[in-house]
């Protein structure tokens, strides 16, 4: 386990992300609560290679964002970028073999009451409900996925309609994000944002606070029912 010494400067008042209190907390799901990076990669892999992609240079651009929005910004000819997105999908969904919770994830959700969180994700719905299954993180009362927005992140649109869904201003929400379209995503939204770098593998340039998972931390639910991170 990390040290105390360690996890509070994380927490510093150099940090205001971890010195408010939140009406809400909106997650992304891959690589925020749960990893599915060897998953996504499988498949993703090979449709890149039936494609002549380089896969060094393509697969991290994939993170994080909707499938048809990855397909359609590579301007491929003869591509169907809606049709190519639902083969993506169907075999996505067909392998969760090594979805797993980051450390901590499943506590920490389970310590937020229900109506005060929700998740907002790239992938579509059925995906979304397979992944956290797979990786036996709870359902949540409240998402926002592909299927809701028309524009992907880093467009605001999802977290705009997640800090709604939630009851909440979008600045009243703090939004939990691994990739940069989303934090992007959540700054346009006009929300403060926190890093998870559990799934890194290069050092993310950001302004803001970064934690590894959610081992060291948890949730203080004030009397007042906002919501706040603490060192465990």
């Amino acid at each position: 386990m990390r040290s105390h010494h360690a996890i509070g400067a994380a927490l510093s008042s150099s940090h205001p992300d971890f010195t408010r209190s939140y009406s809400g907390f909106l997650f992304d799901m891959d690589g925020t609560i749960l990893n599915s990076m060897a998953a996504a990669e499988r498949v993703w892999g090979r449709w890149a290679t039936r494609h002549g992609l380089d896969l060094e240079t393509f697969l991290p651009t994939m993170h994080g964002k909707r499938g048809i929005d990855t397909i359609t910004g590579l301007n491929l000819p003869g591509i169907d970028p809606a049709a190519e997105a639902e083969e993506i999908l169907r075999g996505e969904i067909e392998d969760v073999e090594g979805v797993v919770a980051l450390d901590g994830a499943a506590d920490f959700l389970a310590s937020l009451p229900c109506e005060q969180w929700a998740i907002v994700t790239s992938s579509p719905i059925e995906l979304a409900r397979a992944r956290l299954q797979a990786a036996g993180l709870p359902q949540p009362r409240l998402m926002v996925t592909a299927e809701d927005v028309k524009v992907g992140k880093p467009d605001p649109q999802c977290y705009l309609l997640g800090a709604e869904r939630v009851g909440v201003r979008p600045s009243e929400a703090l939004v939990f994000e691994d990739v940069m379209a989303g934090v992007t995503a959540g700054e346009v939204a006009g929300s403060d944002v926190v890093v998870i770098t559990a799934t890194h593998r290069h050092l993310m340039e950001t302004r803001h606070p970064r934690i590894r998972d959610y081992a060291d931390v948890t949730v203080k639910v004030g009397q007042d029912r906002r919501l706040s991170i603490v060192p465990r």
